[in-house]
């Protein structure tokens, strides 16, 4: 498996496979061809689908400027991945080269002829049954075993990520008005948050307090601010929920919480290693789910649970977000997107609870291993309306003409 440096990504939302992805790729083929003059750009798949309302257009035109660039949209998928594209570079009426790219999910890009090649692999083990057996083996917490593996920088970049999340969480909370858009969705985390200092019940006033926190950074992504994908843009919300109430309502230190990351990190690397993190590809319930199983093992982790009950936890988050549609209204990472962070921020503190409490009077007959094989063979099977295109589910229900 690939570093978690490929999984933690700081970048601007409101997706992480249709904004920050392609950013990058304008980034690599205009610092490759600087002699260029003009750039075309042939949007496939769900890029085209929901590009618009993704920015995906915008944020390549900023980052090609001032040289310009025009875009055509193609419903019909390029062969290796629903999110590609092709871009001819011109050095005025010449042109010098058609590159066929593509932005595979939380913010990795390939181009073509890289499929085979990927990236450097660090750890020896790619599923959750051989790094369990390894730690057993060896005495090793999952922490332990991340740090075996990573490069020696791996604690810096994770407070990083811990520092960035954490003050995305506090932006979001501060901010008012409307999300940008056409859907004109009003920013709710602030108010929500206000309400949940106002409640006397410890349990409603802590669910609704982390519930803003999720609200706070799905609102940042979706207006096009500065996140980490935990693992997308678009499930950006679930981690740093969790997090945030562990640090400042439990208390915990920083240094805990950047090992609850690397622990949340090697569960979501191993679903993108096994099947998918895109919603392109696989739905919703591959982002997430994804970011909830991550969020749930985090959760075990707090509670002290062990290696094998924090797998528990983690295959739970997954689990129950099987079949989850990727169906953005509009085009836009807002409905259902940001009130979905929250539901799953509050499940993976469930998940954690509950699999502390199962664990301990069973052995879970699943294991996370079988439940990412399920997630992959059922994002096959989804229809390609529900895998972010806008085509079909709530997508298709809601017209933002409504409004």
């Amino acid at each position: 498996m690939h570093s978690l440096k490929e999984l933690y990504k700081v970048g601007i939302g409101p997706s992480s496979s249709h904004t920050l992805g392609p950013q990058k790729i304008a980034k690599r083929i205009r610092k490759e061809y600087p002699e260029a003059t003009r750039f075309e750009v042939a949007l496939h798949g769900s890029l085209a689908l929901t590009g618009k309302g993704h920015l995906t257009d915008k944020v390549m035109r900023d980052t090609f400027a001032p040289r310009p660039c025009t875009f055509t949209f193609n419903a019909d998928r390029l062969p290796y991945h629903p999110n590609g594209m092709i871009v001819n570079v011109y050095q005025d009426d010449k042109l010098l080269n058609s590159i066929e790219a593509y932005s595979i999910g939380g913010g990795a890009i390939l181009f073509k002829g890289e499929f085979e090649r990927g990236l450097k692999e660090y750890y020896p083990h790619n599923s959750m049954e051989e790094i369990l057996t390894f730690c057993e083996h060896n005495a090793l917490s999952l922490y332990d075993y991340v740090k075996r593996y990573e490069e020696d920088d791996i604690e810096e970049y994770l407070m990083m990520i811990l520092e960035t999340m954490l003050a995305c969480v506090d932006a979001g909370l501060k901010a008012e008005g409307v999300i940008q858009g056409r859907l004109k969705m009003k920013k709710v985390a602030n108010d929500m948050y206000h309400q949940a200092l106002n409640i006397h019940t410890p349990m409603r006033r802590s669910r609704l307090m982390i519930a803003s926190y999720a609200y706070a950074v799905a609102e940042e992504n979706a207006d096009g601010h500065r996140i980490v994908t935990a693992p997308t843009c678009g499930a950006s919300g679930v981690v740093p929920a969790v997090l945030y109430h562990a640090y400042h309502n439990l208390h915990m230190s920083k240094q805990d919480l950047v090992e609850a990351l690397a622990i949340g990190g090697l569960f979501g690397n191993c679903v993108k290693y096994n099947a998918t993190i895109s919603g392109a590809d696989g739905g919703c319930q591959a982002e997430i789910g994804t970011a909830c199983a991550m969020a749930s093992a985090m959760v075990a982790w707090i509670h002290e649970l062990n290696n094998n009950l924090i797998a528990y936890a983690a295959e739970m988050g997954l689990e129950h977000n099987f079949g989850l549609t990727c169906d953005p209204v509009g085009g836009y990472v807002q409905i259902p997107c940001i009130e979905r962070n929250a539901y799953a921020a509050l499940c993976a503190m469930d998940a954690g609870l509950l699999a502390g409490e199962l664990g301990y009077l069973r052995k879970n007959k699943i294991s996370f291993d079988q439940a990412v094989r399920v997630l992959k063979a059922t994002g096959k099977d989804l229809n390609d309306a529900y895998k972010e295109t806008s085509l079909g589910g709530l997508a298709k229900e809601y017209h933002v003409e409504n409004d």
